[in-house]
Order: C-alpha cells, then structure tokens, then sequence
C-alpha cells in the first residue's frame, strides 16, 4: 500500500508536475502547467487521492473498487477520490495517477505540449 509520501513522489515524477497549495496547507494540489492532475490531503486518515479520469473509465473504477468514489468537491463526471486502503494494487494506482496526468497533459496548449516534450528529450 503506498504511502502518502510515496503518492506525493510518483505525482512529482511527471514531467513538469509541480506540487501546490492554493487551498491551504491541508491539501497538495499537483499541477502540469497550471493544470491539476491530482489532489492530496495533508493529514487524512485513511489517505486519499482525487485524480480525474476519462468519464467511463471513472465509471467503471467505481464499479470495480469500493475504495473508488466520485470525487469529492469536484466534478463528479471527471474526477474520482480513491481511499489508500489496500484495495487497489499500487500498479493500478500509480497508473490511475499517470492516467489523470495524460488526460490533463493533452489539453494543454501545444506551445506547453512542445515544453514539456523538450523536457522530457532532454533539450
């Protein structure tokens, strides 16, 4: 079961993630250009993670999973809060995040898109 700490580190490892807190000291908000990807509470027990989803995807992760919510104080079409349970594999979780971060990623402008593909190439 991850860790708090080690959800924040795999958030991070995504190109150009940055870790924020508009909301306050009590909840990380990790963000690709501007755009969040995934929320993280500082201090909940158990530990949660909200990260948006493809809508039938969202659907179909809380089908699957009773650890899988629709997310809490946001767009319930587009954003599922996950208890850190031990329900969920950790693989399944990391590529919830990865996921979360594709769908944000995409959407941003291609002047942003092109940014981060340079980071990633290493230029």
């Amino acid at each position: 079961m991850l860790s708090r700490d080690e959800l924040r580190d795999y958030s991070l490892c995504m190109t150009g993630a940055i870790e924020d807190f508009p909301f306050g000291p009590d909840v990380a908000v990790f963000k690709v250009k501007g755009k969040v990807f995934a929320l993280l509470p500082v201090n909940e027990d158990p530990q949660t993670i909200s990260l948006k989803s493809d809508p039938v995807e969202a659907t179909m992760l809380r089908e699957m999973y009773a650890a899988v919510q629709p997310g809490y104080h946001l767009n319930k079409k587009h954003w599922n809060t996950v208890t850190i349970d031990g329900e969920i594999p950790d693989e399944q979780l990391e590529e919830m995040i990865e996921d979360s971060y594709k769908l944000v990623r995409q959407k941003l402008s291609k002047k942003d898109r092109a940014t981060l593909e340079a980071l990633e190439a290493g230029e």
